[in-house]
């Protein structure tokens, strides 16, 4: 078991972080760290001593498929064991996502992502962000962005067998993909803020791909 003993850290001059004990007592497909630490606070001095287990899954980037011509977007289906573990209807209407490797970038796991779970061959890509889905018990990120279809392999299902993947997908007019966000049929937060954003910036985007 690794052990980092009394580091102190200062991130974007904001605060000092004290860790004084890392180790893991799970590594497996995922991996969980233990962190006993203090870090500073806003009153001055530091806090009691803290111990968090972290969840270290991996950093993920996801794709809003999207049309620009047709004004579509393209949504897949997939049964999600944590949201039926979570007492939720457990096939959810999400964005293309997967975990980044450690020999690709979040670009090209878009790309791959994209072809894996939809079938969809993608183009250019507008990064929407980078955002923490649960930083109160782990460190993923997910780089978010909204990927311009070029074309799509129609099939019944997609995704790779070897990993149990079962996907199909869904093609609809934005308009009615917001719509779906807003009646709370979408519960996959990443896949909301996608909308969110392509609601905001529809037009911009598709000025900016129609006209090049």
């Amino acid at each position: 078991m690794r052990k980092n003993q009394n580091v102190i850290g200062d991130l974007n001059n904001l605060g000092k972080i004290e860790v004084i004990e890392k180790s893991t007592p799970f590594k497996g497909y995922f991996q969980v760290d233990t962190y006993r630490f203090r870090h500073s606070l806003f009153e001055g001095g530091l806090s009691q001593e803290i111990t968090r287990e972290i969840f270290e899954r991996g950093h993920a980037a996801a794709v809003l498929l999207f049309d620009a011509k047709t004004d579509e977007v393209i949504l897949i289906e997939q049964f999600r064991p944590g949201a039926y573990a979570a007492g939720m209807a457990p096939w959810l209407i999400e964005v293309v996502a997967g975990i980044i490797e450690p020999d690709e970038n979040a670009e090209d796991l878009a790309q791959r992502e994209a072809m894996e779970e939809s079938g969809c061959k993608i183009g250019r890509l507008e990064k929407i962000g980078t955002f923490l889905m649960t930083p109160g018990g782990s460190s993923e990120t997910i780089a978010l962005f909204c990927g311009e279809i070029l074309s799509q392999e129609i099939k019944d299902t997609y995704g790779l067998d070897h990993e149990g993947e079962d996907i199909r997908t869904h093609r609809i007019k934005a308009s009615e993909s917001y719509k779906l966000m807003n009646t709370g049929k979408v519960t996959n937060a990443i896949t909301a803020i996608a909308l969110q954003w392509l609601e905001l910036n529809n037009e911009r985007i598709r000025t900016k791909w129609l006209s090049d």
